[in-house]
């Protein structure tokens, strides 16, 4: 559970579970089931099944440790005991959630170093912002994301280096402005102030808004100061003011503008283009973004190599035999393949000599990885690969997994290939990911009979559909191309 005390009774199998600290009630979980644990440092281990315990040793021994010092280095000691991680299996539907002494990590994350890196350190971030300091309402989460982001990649840049952090950054922004495309510059739900109407659920404003574009203002906030250093010292005070509290965006804004008076005098809350009012309340993009600039070393190559794919005419040769990307870093590898993503659909050509050239690669790389590949094939319909589509879906049971790749195949022709993958894998998906994914599947359908998923299971699959629309509009296209860590 998600306590800093826990006992076993072994005599009577009760467990007891103490939380010393006040937590906002979002934080309080328990997990159940085959778990073991090892010790992977001083004050942390994890808790895995198995069968992947010793994956998850080999990935995390000493690391943990190592990026809690450097958060402590930053921002202040670590109020919390224990940190403690436990790995969940595929049907977890979200990839991470911070509750405190014991982050919930899906286990498919253990696959690629750079995703297990950035998550894990997102969610020590939260201790901090989240967890220690809590928004104090769901309409301003970025208060709790936009901060963790950017402590996330305080943490990155101190251990792994900027040029490292940049890439991160480039491929989270370039997922931000994707999903600004799909939603539009005057969604609503674009505001790092979203206002929530009565009855909407806060899950379906989860968005990269809150994470990219609250970074992006607390990175700004951060350039005022002249020196990370000093905004770090800032962040070390705020958390010692609030801590173990709730607060509201003026908090943050009011202590910000009271610790450096000598911005306060030059009015930088009210910088035209800039006002800190506007960066709250305004639809669309981030009013300014990071110089990325540093990350140039491992973002050129990304840059060159889609130049090559997609400058005609095509020579595939040239294109295919000035890199190989086995040899890259997982988020140069994604990169190149959301520039793909952006680009599709290719000329046919093209994506015949991108599959001929990486397929089969790809298909040894991670979900991360793999999921992006899927998406340009089902995009270009590109049916020689539609078979490693259906085979992704029926073993990858995780919400960041399914619903770009359901949402690519209804947007196109191949409704009926969905509803056939969806009758097979249904009874092993989460209910809310499940729902989703019904809403998805009925967009543009008459309505459909129901049947109830309570009745004794029999050997012929059956599927619920439901015949009214989603609570939101956006329910489901908000979360397309996004990867969002809790």
């Amino acid at each position: 559970m998600s306590a800093t005390q826990s006992t076993y009774l072994e005599q009577e199998g009760v467990y007891q579970f103490y939380m010393e600290y006040p937590v906002p009630a979002y934080l309080v979980a328990l997990v159940a089931g085959d778990l073991i644990s090892a010790d992977v440092g001083p004050r942390s281990r994890v808790w895995a099944e198995p069968c992947l315990l010793p994956t998850a040793i080999s990935k995390l021994s000493g690391m943990v440790e190592r990026w809690l010092s450097a958060a402590e280095n930053l921002y202040g000691h670590y109020i919390w005991g224990r940190y403690d991680i436990v790995f969940l299996p595929p049907s977890f539907p979200i990839v991470a959630m911070e509750n405190p002494c014991l982050t919930f990590i899906i286990s498919s994350i253990l696959e690629s170093d750079d995703f297990l890196i950035i998550d894990v350190i997102h969610e020590i971030a939260h201790s901090w912002f989240g967890n220690a300091v809590t928004n104090a309402t769901w309409e301003e989460m970025w208060l709790s994301e936009g901060l963790a982001t950017y402590a996330q990649r305080r943490i990155t840049t101190e251990t792994y280096g900027a040029a490292f952090t940049c890439l991160e950054t480039a491929f989270r922004l370039d997922a931000l402005h994707r999903q600004m495309k799909l939603l539009g510059e005057d969604n609503p739900v674009s505001k790092l102030q979203v206002k929530l109407e009565p009855g909407v659920n806060p899950s379906n404003m989860m968005n990269l808004f809150t994470y990219e574009k609250g970074y992006c203002f607390v990175h700004y906030l951060s350039q005022l100061c002249g020196d990370p250093k000093h905004f770090d010292s800032f962040l070390r005070a705020y958390i010692e003011k609030y801590k173990f509290t709730s607060v509201v965006a003026q908090d943050l804004l009011d202590s910000f503008l009271n610790f450096f008076p000598e911005l306060k005098e030059q009015s930088v809350d009210n910088k035209a283009g800039l006002e800190f009012e506007r960066w709250l309340n305004a639809t669309g993009p981030p009013l300014a973004e990071p110089d990325l600039s540093q990350g140039s070393s491992l973002i050129r190559p990304v840059e060159t190599l889609f130049k090559l794919w997609t400058t005609e005419p095509l020579d595939a040769v040239a294109a295919a035999g000035s890199v190989d990307i086995t040899k890259w870093r997982p988020f140069q590898t994604v990169l190149f393949l959301d520039r793909l993503l952006d680009g599709s659909p290719l000329p046919p050509e093209v994506i015949k000599k991108l599959s001929e050239c990486y397929s089969s690669q790809l298909d040894a790389m991670n979900a991360e990885i793999r999921i992006r590949w899927l998406q340009i094939v089902v995009r270009n319909d590109y049916y020689p690969d539609f078979y490693k589509v259906r085979h992704f879906l029926e073993y990858q049971m995780s919400r960041m997994y399914t619903i770009p790749l359901y949402e690519d195949i209804c947007t196109g022709t191949l409704k009926s290939f969905a509803l056939e993958v969806f009758y097979q894998t249904q009874n092993q998906l989460h209910p809310n990911l499940r729902k989703t994914i019904q809403q998805i599947l009925t967009q543009g359908l008459n309505p459909l009979p129901t049947t109830d998923t309570t009745a004794v299971a029999t050997d012929t699959p059956t599927v619920v559909l439901e015949d009214k629309p989603s609570e939101t509009a956006n329910s489901a296209i908000s979360l397309r191309d996004v990867n969002v860590s809790a």
